[in-house]
């Protein structure tokens, strides 16, 4: 039967009846209908394969280029007769946390084959006339080399693969024979969570061709960001604890590269370094947000503190600027996959596979055209907006005055004091009417009306020390008893014995998961945005420079970005205080911190709309001696 001519094909998508994409409609062929990839391969009969992809390091230095371990699951009908898109998970997971709510892991076959892939990707997409790639991270699971935690193993192991999809990079069978992608288009899509997400980010700042989209969820943009706050560092030797914890090959193997981590970090300072440039990939050594070819949908969430949100906000403008195209969900839980968002699975299925199909299968549907932005602002409430964060913003400028009050007006040569120590979060926001010499603490009066933040609070202080140094902190926080989703416990979510499926079943690889429900608790006080900076690093992340002892000067830095609305009734606080040690494993200096309240205040993103002016004072102190307890965050973290 001949070839249909592309013009009808073309024509025949725009009306969505099925209609093979491929190929003639006898033979094998993706199918649309309704701007939607069918199912129509058999998930059961897949081809089940792996191989191992030469990439250009040799990390663990034994004189052989790494091989890439890529385990691969495709419509038996792929081959150079049906070529089909890729969609890659790349992950240091695999063998050690597993993937997802449920910590899957790869399990294997006789044939050393993968029988189950973690995720639903492989069971949903396969049948869809996608092939479906896990690939272990260099160092991890499988593959050869050392982990080297965003830096150039990571990376090019990565890029590799896609290069191999594309013909560009060599790849082996286990008998040592070499491996052809014949059966692929060579366009790819990467994603993954945290670790996964962050390769993605990786991969695609390199500019690779062949790469043509990237759904980074919780991920990294500069491990800089991930381990520091303008000079103030969140925990020592992480990257080299890191590294360790996902290669599960004997310690020794990689010891030397480890220790190269620990001496070249800068914890002994916490300024940028050609290390942290390494593993920049908004503007590093091995690639920039001015490379990325592809489109980018970018999920995170606003209380993610593993993966602080300030990765996505920067990578999100960045991207922005370079007018990639691109997709935004934020929501409010903590390292939270958009796969657990409650009441969302369907939705982000729905929108993952319209995603995947416009950009590797070439379906016109209206992904492009709907709103770019979905966000959360309440527990289980989601709008859809033009953009993130909400369009035509107003900064609000609050400032302190010495009576504890804050508002739009600054207090004209007033002063206050404290001492950088040691505090957790707690203590910082607790009895915000009593003086206590680690912190100040403002409050404005009651909300005359509900008040939204969107984006990136900035704290611009004018400060000065009896010594050289200190960290500051700004808490911008919301006092009023309320019922808030819950993101310390459990990530905000409580999983349940309840199961829905996604995609296609075998015996050894189900598409079932457990479904969760949002944890939710009624608290007076949510710390809504919090920032950390070294006064040293006020003009430099790489040069620092001591305070003048005695002087004042400015002191200014964006604090992490949120979505969130103040109610009609409560109010604003402003904490600014020393080392905060519920995020900084640092201990004060005890320098005494004089701030001129004149010049120092906290400018808000606000959606328009509320009576500014209108917010009050509250001369009374608000709260007065009542006891405030924030509960800490749950022992440890997960990054995974």
């Amino acid at each position: 039967m001949p070839q249909l001519r592309p013009a009808l094909i073309a024509a025949v998508l725009v009306l969505g009846t099925a209609t093979p994409v491929h190929a003639a409609a006898s033979a094998p062929a993706v199918t649309v209908e309704n701007g939607r990839t069918q199912p129509v391969f058999s998930y059961a009969d897949a081809v089940r394969e792996h191989v191992y992809v030469e990439s250009p390091v040799d990390s663990d230095a034994d004189g052989r280029l790494d091989r890439v371990r890529v385990d691969i699951i495709r419509p038996k009908e792929s081959g150079p007769g049906l070529r089909v898109p890729v969609i890659i998970d790349e992950s240091p997971y695999y063998d050690n946390s597993g993937r997802g709510n449920e910590g899957e892991r790869k399990e294997y076959g006789a044939d050393g084959n993968v029988t189950k892939f973690p995720l639903f990707y492989d069971n949903y997409f396969v049948p869809r006339g996608y092939a479906v790639l896990n690939v272990d991270m260099i160092g991890t699971t499988r593959s050869d080399g050392c982990p080297d935690v965003g830096g150039k193993a990571d990376v090019l192991g990565g890029k590799a693969v896609i290069d191999w999809l594309n013909g560009r990079a060599k790849a082996y069978r286990a008998d040592g024979s070499p491996a052809v992608a014949d059966w692929t288009t060579g366009k790819s899509a990467m994603i993954g969570k945290s670790y996964d997400g962050t390769l993605a980010n990786a991969v695609a700042a390199t500019g690779v061709r062949g790469l043509e989209t990237i759904v980074p969820i919780s991920a990294i943009s500069s491990w800089y960001r991930y381990q520091r706050s303008n000079g103030v560092i969140y925990n020592y030797d992480y990257a080299s604890w890191l590294a360790n914890y996902v290669d599960t090959d004997p310690e020794a193997k990689c010891q030397a590269v480890r220790d190269r981590m620990d001496a070249g970090d800068g914890d002994d300072t916490g300024d940028h370094n050609p290390f942290w440039a390494e593993r920049d990939y908004l503007g590093g050594l091995l690639g920039d947000a001015s490379k990325v070819r592809a489109s980018v949908f970018v999920v995170h969430t606003s209380n993610d503190l593993n993966v602080k949100p300030d990765n996505f906000s920067t990578w999100w403008q960045a991207l922005a600027e370079r007018r990639v195209p691109r997709k935004i969900w934020v929501g409010q839980y903590n390292h939270v996959d958009p796969f657990d968002f409650e009441g969302r699975r369907d939705v982000w299925v729905d929108t993952l596979h319209r995603w995947f199909d416009h950009w590797l299968h070439g379906v016109r549907n209206d992904i492009m055209r709907e709103p770019r932005a979905d966000v959360q602002v309440g527990p289980t409430e989601w709008i859809t907006q033009r953009d993130w964060p909400a369009p035509h913003a107003t900064r609000l400028t609050l400032r302190p005055a010495a009576d504890g009050t804050l508002g739009l007006r600054p207090d004209r040569r007033a002063t206050a004091t404290f001492t950088d120590v040691a505090m957790t979060e707690s203590a910082m926001v607790a009895d915000v009417g009593a003086a206590n010499p680690g912190r100040l603490a403002f409050t404005t009066g009651a909300l005359p009306v509900d008040l939204r933040l969107s984006g990136t609070p900035t704290a611009d202080l004018r400060v000065k020390l009896d010594r050289p140094a200190s960290n500051l902190t700004a808490l911008l926080v919301d006092f009023g008893d309320d019922t808030r989703l819950d993101w310390r416990r459990g990530q905000g979510v409580t999983t349940i014995a309840e199961e829905d499926c996604h995609g296609e079943s075998t015996a050894a690889d189900d598409g079932c998961y457990k479904k969760v429900v949002t944890n939710v608790a009624n608290r007076p006080v949510e710390v809504v945005a919090r920032g950390w900076i070294d006064t040293r690093n006020r003009h430099s992340l790489t040069r620092p420079s001591p305070m003048p002892v005695g002087k004042y000067a400015k002191v200014r830095w964006e604090t992490l970005p949120h979505d969130y609305t103040f109610k009609k009734g409560h109010r604003i606080g402003l904490i600014i205080a020393g080392t905060d040690a519920s995020y900084s494993s640092e201990t004060g200096t005890g320098a005494a911190v004089t701030v001129d309240l004149s010049r120092t205040g906290v400018t808000v993103p606000v959606v328009p709309g509320a009576p500014l002016a209108d917010v009050p004072k509250d001369t009374a102190r608000f709260l007065g001696p009542r006891e405030l307890t924030l509960p800490e965050p749950e022992p440890g973290f997960s990054f995974f």
